[in-house]
């Protein structure tokens, strides 16, 4: 724990006992209790009575002598795997399978545009039975393209739709992780978890951004927005490496470069 200054996992709490607590947990405006502790780091952690429940809070420390305090946060990056090898698919049921299906939606330019692209994803998805999902929306297939859309033609070939199916199939295996019932969603908590396990690494901050902008009114993601969610993720983070020339991780855009990378992403 000593000199930990990352988002604690779920796993911390369940092998690490709490230090000291409030003796009472019931639901009133204000909790106040008095601790005597060795000199120590701790992590102090404020919760709402019902889970999943958003609220303000002031968090006041009285201590006999000087201590120092912060939040805990998270570095923002993003792991960047290597893409896998196009020999190593080669000859596969899978990829006759793709290919077949993408050339008979494409026709002769062998290129497919966010309609296409959903009745391809959508045909393949539906041979995956263990998978609670109604499809993917056309929404978030435009936000595909955009992904992988090297040439700004509003269209992917069959190579570019491969490698986006390698993110999908990665992305789809950490959703079925979280989602243990079955049910086609994953709560916000395990949102977390899963967009830490796909590489990408965000502060509190993007967290609630990406609950309020993707969770129902239960706190829940479903298999498409999920997706879409990893798809954002990764377009930002791909355009602002392309701008970040000199890997300082601070970038200046103008008008023109801004609008662009909002409306891609």
């Amino acid at each position: 724990m000593h000199g930990t200054k990352h988002h604690l996992q779920k796993d911390f709490f369940l092998y690490n006992a709490s230090k000291a607590r409030s003796k009472t947990y019931i639901n009133m405006r204000e909790i106040s209790e008095r601790f005597r502790l060795p000199p120590s780091e701790y992590v102090v952690i404020p919760s709402t009575y019902e889970p999943h429940q958003e609220g303000e809070f002031i968090l006041r420390v009285f201590s006999e002598k000087r201590s120092l305090s912060e939040e805990v946060e998270n570095m923002i990056e993003a792991e960047r795997p290597s893409r896998p090898s196009a020999k190593a698919r080669e000859g596969s049921e899978e990829e006759k399978q793709f290919r077949n299906i993408f050339r008979q939606i494409a026709g002769d330019d062998m290129e497919i545009n966010a309609e296409e692209l959903r009745n391809v994803l959508n045909n393949v998805v539906k041979k995956h039975k263990d998978l609670k999902t109604e499809g993917f929306e056309l929404e978030s297939c435009r936000s595909m393209i955009a992904l992988m859309d090297t040439d700004g033609s509003g269209k992917i070939n069959f190579d570019e739709f491969r490698h986006l199916w390698d993110k999908i199939k990665s992305w789809q295996k950490i959703f079925k992780r979280y989602d243990t019932d079955h049910s086609g969603t994953i709560n916000s908590y395990e949102m977390r978890n899963a967009v830490n396990d796909a590489g990408f690494r965000l502060n509190n901050q993007l967290y609630d951004i990406i609950t309020m902008r993707y969770a129902d009114k239960n706190m829940n993601i479903d298999f498409d927005s999920f997706i879409c969610c990893f798809v954002r993720l990764d377009a930002m983070f791909r355009a602002f490496h392309a701008f970040d020339k000199d890997g300082d991780g601070i970038i200046k855009l103008n008008v023109l470069e801004w609008l662009q990378l909002t409306m891609y992403a």
